[in-house]
Parts: C-alpha cells; structure tokens; sequence
C-alpha cells in the first residue's frame, strides 16, 4: 500500500498549472523537520506535492507560503535522462489535505472554507439546511 500523511509547512506560493488536456495541476512543496540526532540541529525535508482539479483550487485559494499543512496521498516517481544518466524525481499525488491544529505560530484562518470532497471536488451541503 503505498499511503503517505506528512505534517509541515509550505516553502512557497502555491502554483496551479493548466496542462494541454485542460487538467488543473496545483504544485507546492512542503517542508517537514526531523532531527537526525538529540544534539544536532534539525533538518528539513522537503516533498513536492501535486494536487489535481478541486483539491488543488483549494491548497491554492486557503494556503500560502509558510502556512500550515496536514498532506495525504502517495509517492510516485518519474525518471528523466539528463547528461546521459538517468534521474528519478519523486513528487507526492495530493489526495486530501488538512488545516494541522491551532498552534501560536499558524492559526487556521479566521473564516473556515468549505468542506469539499477530494475526489469530486464537489462542496459538502449541510442537509439540514435544506429547504425540503
């Protein structure tokens, strides 16, 4: 099974792209610390993030650089040929994201968004606030 949950923080603006099939692609990159040893600084990893279509009109209008961000999805890599030598890049599918909790540093924003489905990217209706 190939899941991922990562907990961080985005080191830039969002960016949605229009591919040539008319797919909207919106790309981040989030950054999550570690520390390697109980003496040593922390490091920082860093994972490219692709959300698609709804999810990712969402990271974009509700994230900024240095928000906050809970990602789930999975791992894929791509290989390319550069200089003669193959390269693998690997990127993180988005398939749903978080605000984390409220913390000192990054609150969630004052006016909570829309719950929206991952998969339809369909807004969720109270049913109770039908009319029928």
């Amino acid at each position: 099974m190939n899941k991922i949950t990562i907990t961080g923080y985005l080191g830039q603006d969002p960016e949605m792209q229009t591919l040539s099939n008319g797919m909207e692609k919106c790309r981040f990159t989030v950054g999550v610390s570690r520390r390697t040893k109980k003496d040593q600084p922390r490091k920082t990893d860093w994972f490219n993030c692709d959300a698609w279509s709804g999810t990712g009109a969402f990271v974009k209008t509700w994230f900024k650089k240095g928000s906050g961000i809970i990602v789930h999805g999975r791992m894929e890599s791509s290989q390319v040929e550069k200089d003669g030598k193959k390269i693998t890049y690997w990127s993180l599918n988005v398939e749903d994201v978080e605000f984390p909790p409220a913390s000192g540093k990054n609150e969630a924003p004052s006016e909570q968004p829309p719950a929206v489905d991952a998969q339809s990217g369909m807004e969720k209706v109270d049913t109770d606030e039908l009319p029928f």
